[in-house]
C-alpha cells in the first residue's frame, strides 16, 4: 500500500522524536509517497529550527541525510486544486499540498498534524494514526 506522509512524520524519525516508533510500525511494508516539494520543506524546517534553537548548526547536515536515508517516491500534484483546498479549509499550501497528493493517489495519510487530520477525514482520506 502506498502512504502518503507528511513533512513532520519525516523529521520525528529522523530527530528521534517520541513518535518515531509508532511512525515505523505504521510504515514498515508500505511504500511512502509525497509531494515533490518534501525535500524544500524539510530544508526550510530544519533552518527553522536552528533559527529557533531547538536544532544545532552542526546537527543540520545529519539530520538532512537521516531523512534523505528514509525511501519516498516524490510525485507531482495539481497545486492548483491545492490552493483551492487551501483558501476552502483556511490551511497553508504546504498542508494541502500533502492532503491533495493523498486525495488524487487515493492513499491514507500519515501526518502529526491535527487540522491536517480533521481536513483530510472531511474530504474522505483515511488517516493513520
Amino acid at each position: 500500500m502506498k502512504i502518503v506522509a507528511d513533512t513532520n512524520t519525516f523529521l520525528a524519525v529522523a530527530l528521534e522524536e517520541p513518535e518515531k516508533t509508532q511512525i515505523i510500525q505504521l510504515t514498515v511494508g508500505h511504500s511512502l509517497v509525497a509531494p515533490e516539494v518534501l525535500p524544500f520543506e524539510v530544508g526550510n524546517a530544519l533552518t527553522a529550527m536552528i533559527r529557533k534553537r531547538t536544532l544545532d548548526a552542526d546537527e543540520i547536515l545529519s539530520v538532512w541525510d537521516a531523512v534523505q536515508a528514509i525511501p519516498v517516491e516524490l510525485r507531482r500534484i495539481d497545486i492548483r486544486a491545492a490552493l483551492a483546498m487551501a483558501s476552502r479549509f483556511g490551511i497553508y499550501a504546504y498542508d494541502a499540498y500533502f492532503i491533495a497528493c493523498a486525495d488524487g493517489l487515493r492513499c491514507p495519510l500519515l501526518t502529526l498534524d491535527r487540522q491536517m487530520k480533521t481536513v483530510a477525514r472531511e474530504i474522505g482520506i483515511d488517516v493513520l494514526e
